[in-house]
């Protein structure tokens, strides 16, 4: 079977790049041609790409570092996925929060993303072209105050800076997308459900059908795959997409109930 390349010659950043929605996405970018660079905080034979650097995306230094490597070795950036993020906060709603939760969170699925997009987002508009890629939540538009509070309403934050970075950048030939993905089978996933299910209680099963239900229900009454996300990306980072940015894209099974 033909395999279309049409990044060779691209080179990509993915964060988070060693599982689950980031791996993906790494091997997704790879099989199309781009030369693809991972961080994460440890590496995992487990991917396609090549390189991997380590780095603590919650730590401006290791990001400076990071940014360093790739510029000496590559002298370019075209694609960058701003995929790390995740939530350590515990169940149980605004109560349940304390102050360090909060800023977790805002590290983790803000600030991150931002501090990189300011490390390679201006390498970008000086070559005039770049695409930035920030995997954001359903749950930053569906809020769900008892599992994953703190984690939505950063995600919400995140999904306001693409867009008006978009809005900034667009005529400087960059392009600048969110990717909402819904409930994804991913260890991250699973881990979250097993603690959630824990709680209350319940198995993976009813509390995967519980969380479902709590956002009004899936339509096609399952998880997605993250291969099924990295497939949309893949197209969004394309020539193919060369005329869309600043746009929020659910891929959620139909779970928003509503007209975006």
């Amino acid at each position: 079977m033909k395999t279309n390349k049409e990044l060779t010659g691209k080179v990509a950043l993915v964060t988070g790049g060693t599982k689950g929605i980031g791996k993906a996405i790494a091997d997704e970018l790879t099989d199309k041609g781009a030369t693809v660079i991972v961080t994460a905080r440890t590496k995992s034979s487990a991917s396609l790409v090549q390189q991997f650097i380590a780095a603590d995306l919650t730590k401006s230094g290791d990001i400076e570092n990071l940014a360093k490597e790739i510029t000496t070795q590559h002298q370019r950036i075209d694609i960058l996925i701003n995929n790390v993020g995740g939530t350590s906060a515990p169940s149980g709603g605004f109560k349940a929060l304390s102050e360090q939760d909060w800023e977790n969170d805002l590290q983790l699925n803000l600030l991150s993303a931002i501090k990189l997009d300011k490390a390679f987002v201006p390498l970008m508009t000086k070559q005039k072209s770049g695409v930035v890629i920030h995997i954001s939540s359903l749950n930053g538009k569906l809020p769900l105050y008892a599992s994953n509070f703190s984690y939505g309403v950063t995600k919400a934050a995140l999904n306001n800076y693409s867009k008006a970075l978009a809005n900034e950048v667009a005529n400087e030939g960059v392009r600048v997308i969110t990717v909402s993905p819904g409930m994804v089978r991913t260890t991250a996933m699973e881990s979250f459900l097993n603690s959630y299910g824990a709680s209350i209680g319940k198995d993976i099963d009813e509390t995967s059908q519980l969380v479902m239900q709590s956002m009004g229900g899936v339509p096609m009454n399952r998880l997605a795959q993250p291969e099924e996300i990295a497939n949309l990306v893949g197209f969004l980072v394309s020539p193919k997409a060369s005329y869309i940015t600043g746009t929020n894209y659910i891929i959620d099974g139909g779970t928003i109930p509503t007209l975006l």
